[in-house]
């Protein structure tokens, strides 16, 4: 059957790369939307689009008779579930089919074989996959330690924890299933060792129904945050010939096991001496597939087109060169990977040979709280590792993205860090390293940069057409005299206080800052010579918030009034929502009046698929809650407040007793 119209049951990125791909061959497409999503760009991308009434993923994108009835009332006769949400739902599959619709995707026997971990590994054990021996938590010694506890359904690192002290053992168990259960719907963990500094490593698969199975490479996604993939490339590097091919032949063995059709991902944990272990099937396309694309050159997405179509794969192409792929998310690194909102002003990546963006939004375009925080993903390839390398962290640096807070600079530095460039990877980098990556960097420098971004306003003031200024009381400008503007950095919120004197002629001149010159100045670019160099500073206004580009750095502040509202402070020991998001728990007890420790977990929220433990500030007493399981909260919401205990009184040294008053 040749495919003339397809439904993407899924939003963002994932939607709009296959869109490109259906443009390229001629394919009609239908996007499928939220409320949250009306405006997004996979809709405004699509030929068509269907609403799916709501905004929360159960009430939507995880509806498949909603997405079947929106697929069959705009006329398409093909549905590609992309990845996330349904994308691996046998039931969704069967739906599909049942409705006279083509699936893009593997039998639905294939997913209901790899849907549980635990049976998938009984599965491959049968095929001759390598595995690792699972632990029964019910008879865990201390010898069993360290485990990894996982959930039998589903991905993305939900339901995962890791667990190093036999006591917490139970709780932890508790929390994974719980958090399992409201992911996926099946609450089943299983245990099995945990393998300090492993690689995962993983294989992509593509199979026709002509008995051809291809395995396209490796790939490395070892560096990840909270069990989710950051940076990805491929090939996976530091493989001997006979891992690679062991990994290969296992993959396809894991593959022909069960019957398996399209484009298919085998997962596995490589550890320190070599030696490798089946994690799981991926029934789907994978985030990271345009690694692979890059190498192979080939369009995967047309790849499971074809297939679907009941057509053989061609001859299997050669590969070459390395990429490395990077995740945008809109996420602060330094706050516990807190996921950030809000509008995206700017999103601009350098163009280049060997470069690629795929992404789901593009500037003026919001950042919700409903899903995943990931923007976009930038891709680098080249002939070496180190050109792609290069080339990636350069195109990174040299971006542009305003808005809510990103991983970019965590992201640059983690692609320049010695190990990462030795090829020295582990799924424990960020453990090790996290602290050094978020630091600030030798070159960080906030207060210059708010220099320009003062100096910038300066002349657009004076430039800009209006009525002129008004006058206040007995206050006036006087040139002679320095201007101070008052500005806060995000996300640190430190204070920067620049003055500087606007002559009657020239640029304006900063007040006090010796080994600086201003060469030029303009309402969006400042050139200032620092101590002899010469750097340009790209400026950006929204209102109150100004973005500062410039080599190798980038700056958001929020300009200050002269006078700070008493209104804007808060009660010592309140807590605050640091995001939009539900609460879905709280600690057991919590009430008015509990006495709480400090850095204890009293409230957590879920925001954008993320579990956020809100934790008490300080020992004390609980003297409000304004929290409650089910609530929906706004980004700076109050929800509890400790008071914190008094310090216990200094009692004073008794006097020294002499002979005379003994």
């Amino acid at each position: 059957m040749t495919i003339t119209t397809l439904l993407v049951a899924n939003r963002g990125e994932i939607a709009c790369r296959i869109f490109r791909t259906c443009r390229d061959l001629g394919i009609s497409t239908v996007a499928v939307y939220s409320d949250a999503d009306a405006d997004a760009l996979h809709v405004r991308g699509a030929d068509l689009a269907v609403r799916l009434p709501g905004a929360a993923p159960a009430d939507t994108y995880l509806r498949g008779d909603l997405v079947v009835a929106a697929a069959l009332a705009a006329g398409a006769d093909a549905v590609h579930p992309g990845y996330g949400f349904l994308s691996e739902n046998a039931a969704f599959a069967a739906a599909v089919q049942d409705a006279g619709l083509v699936w893009v995707g593997p039998p639905v026997k294939a997913i209901e074989l790899m849907a549980s971990k635990t049976r998938a590994k009984e599965l491959m054990g049968g095929a001759g996959v390598p595995l690792l021996a699972p632990v029964d938590p019910a008879t865990a010694t201390p010898d069993d330690l360290p485990l990894l506890l996982k959930a039998a359904s589903g991905g993305g690192g939900r339901g995962m924890r890791t667990v190093r002290e036999l006591g917490s053992l139970p709780g932890e168990l508790l929390a994974a299933a719980a958090e399992a259960a409201s992911a996926f719907g099946d609450g089943e963990v299983f245990a099995e060792p945990y393998v300090e500094r492993g690689r995962h490593v993983e294989v992509q698969v593509m199979a026709d129904a002509y008995d051809t199975v291809w395995a396209l490479g490796t790939r490395d996604c070892s560096l990840q945050r909270r069990h989710q993939k950051v940076i990805e490339e491929a090939p996976a590097p530091g493989l001997d010939d006979a891992l690679r091919t062991r990994l290969h032949d296992a993959a396809v063995a894991a593959a022909r096991a069960v019957g398996y059709r399209g484009a298919g991902t085998v997962e596995f944990l490589v550890s320190a001496d070599g030696r490798p272990y089946f994690l799981e099937m991926n029934t789907r396309l994978q985030v990271e597939h345009p690694v692979t694309e890059a190498v192979f050159g080939v369009d995967l997405v047309a790849l499971q087109l074809r297939v679907a179509e009941g057509e053989p794969l061609p001859a299997l192409p050669e590969p070459a060169g390395h990429a490395v792929e990077a995740r945008l998310y809109a996420e602060d690194p330094a706050r516990d990977w807190q996921p950030q909102t809000g509008t995206l002003r700017t999103l601009e990546v350098p163009d280049a040979p060997g470069l690629r963006l795929d992404t789901g939004y593009t500037g003026g375009d919001t950042v919700g709280v409903h899903y995943d925080p990931m923007l976009a993903k930038v891709i680098a390839h080249a002939p070496t590792r180190s050109e792609a390398v290069r080339l990636l962290a350069s195109a990174l640096e040299r971006a542009r993205i305003h808005g809510p807070v990103t991983n970019r600079d965590l992201l640059v530095r983690s692609l320049r860090h010695p190990d990462f460039a030795a090829g020295r990877l582990d799924t424990g980098f960020y453990d090790r390293h996290l602290t050094g990556l978020i630091a600030p960097a030798a070159s960080h420098d906030p207060a210059t940069a708010a220099l320009a971004a003062a100096l910038a306003q300066a002349v657009s003031t004076a430039t800009s057409p209006g009525p002129a200024p008004t006058r206040f009381g007995a206050w006036r400008n006087v040139p002679s005299q320095p201007q101070v503007k008052r500005y806060r950095s995000e996300p640190d919120g430190a204070e920067h206080e620049i003055a500087y004197r606007t002559p009657r002629t020239g640029a304006p001149e900063p007040h006090d800052a010796p080994g600086v010159r201003v060469l030029a100045a303009a309402p969006h670019r400042v050139t200032l010579e620092l101590h002899g160099v010469t750097r340009h500073f790209d400026v950006t206004q929204d209102r109150d918030r100004l973005h500062v580009d410039t080599a190798g750095a980038s700056y958001a502040f929020t300009a200050l009034p002269r006078f700070t509202d008493p209104a804007a402070q808060t009660d010592p020991g309140s807590l605050l929502a640091p995001m939009p998001g539900t609460v879905v728990r709280l600690a057991e007890g919590l009430a008015p009046g509990a006495v709480v420790e400090a850095g204890q977990p009293l409230i957590w929220l879920e925001a954008m698929k993320m579990e956020h433990r809100i934790l008490a500030p300080a020992s004390g007493t609980l003297t409000a809650l304004h929290a409650a399981p089910g609530h929906q909260v706004e980004v700076g919401a109050l929800l509890a407040v400790v008071q914190e205990d008094p310090a216990p009184a200094e009692v004073p040294a008794p006097a020294p007793v002499s002979e005379e008053n003994a």
